[in-house]
């Protein structure tokens, strides 16, 4: 299964000032790219954690989607489903199911729909801004869409919805992305365009995020936002990528990039702490997925 999945539960934060816990991103049994996934520990092909979100991947038709979407609310499919459910639908940029997710969002903060015990239906705006943009890059061209996308960025106007569908822009959003953390002056925009980034699969961007990440003060970026360069690298998930954060791991751990013991978590240095992330996300060690990947 060739698809590439992601949804937001929660919106970025204006600064973008600390991880996007609630963003999840996924793939699956994408040759040439290694699995990811922020939803399942160490999530692996084949497992039933996998199958269960191929079928939803694999799924073309709209109303089988959003029928989910709406069990998920009513608590009779996993939570999880709903976001997942309208990412694919989103993909399939259907305009009778992008005016329903209009509404669906509209009811949802005018705090008219409930979910199952414990879940809160406000995790599915996100997901549901995707759907409608999906739909305007449709009607209305990406150009249109990605300028849009990124006047939003310097006011921290947008949600984890807009970022991913600013990942599906491709090397014109990647390029633009780019340039504007090179050129951007304010650690927060920094940031900001860093993280963007990390939505991306583009290719170019990977010399780029290894400097980043073996070196990030050298760009103006705090080092304990360094991990959002990996993050990037992860999810364009090659085998050029995943070799690129291997040495750069290795130049920044030479250079004491991350040497401060601030950055240390549970008894862990910051380098090792996200080494150990690679298996969370990927099921794997990044040697093994250089050796797996052509």
């Amino acid at each position: 299964m060739n698809r590439r999945v992601a949804w937001g539960m929660a919106a970025l934060g204006i600064a973008l000032a600390s991880p996007v816990a609630a963003q999840v991103l996924i793939r699956v049994g994408e040759p040439g790219r290694s699995t990811y996934s922020e939803l399942h520990e160490g999530l692996r092909p084949g497992t039933p954690a996998a199958d269960s979100a191929l079928v939803v991947l694999r799924e073309t038709r709209p109303g089988p989607l959003w029928r989910r979407v709406r069990a998920a609310l009513q608590g009779s499919v996993p939570w999880n489903d709903a976001p997942l459910a309208l990412t694919r639908l989103a993909e399939l940029r259907s305009p009778a199911y992008a005016d329903s997710a209009a509404r669906l969002a509209g009811e949802i903060e005018a705090g008219k729909v409930s979910g199952p015990p414990g879940e809160n239906p406000a995790d599915l705006l996100a997901p549901l801004r995707a759907v409608q943009l999906e739909r305007a890059r449709k009607v209305r061209g990406d150009i249109a869409v990605l300028r849009e996308l990124l006047a939003s960025v310097p006011e921290g106007s947008y949600g984890v919805g807009d970022a991913w569908v600013l990942g599906r822009l491709g090397r014109a959003a990647s390029d633009s992305l780019r340039a504007r953390f090179l050129d951007a002056d304010e650690m927060e925009l920094k940031v900001r365009y860093l993280t963007l980034l990390g939505f991306s699969e583009d290719t170019s961007a990977i010399p780029l995020l290894a400097r980043v990440y073996a070196a990030p003060d050298s760009f103006g970026v705090p080092a304990r936002y360094g991990s959002r360069a990996s993050d990037a690298l992860l999810w364009i998930g090659t085998r050029s990528s995943l070799e690129a954060l291997l040495r750069a791991r290795e130049r920044a751990r030479a250079n004491a990039s991350y040497a401060d013991p601030a950055l240390a978590r549970g008894g862990y240095g910051f380098l090792e702490n996200d080494s150990s992330a690679v298996i969370s996300r990927t099921g794997r060690w990044l040697t093994e997925w250089v050796k797996a990947l052509k």
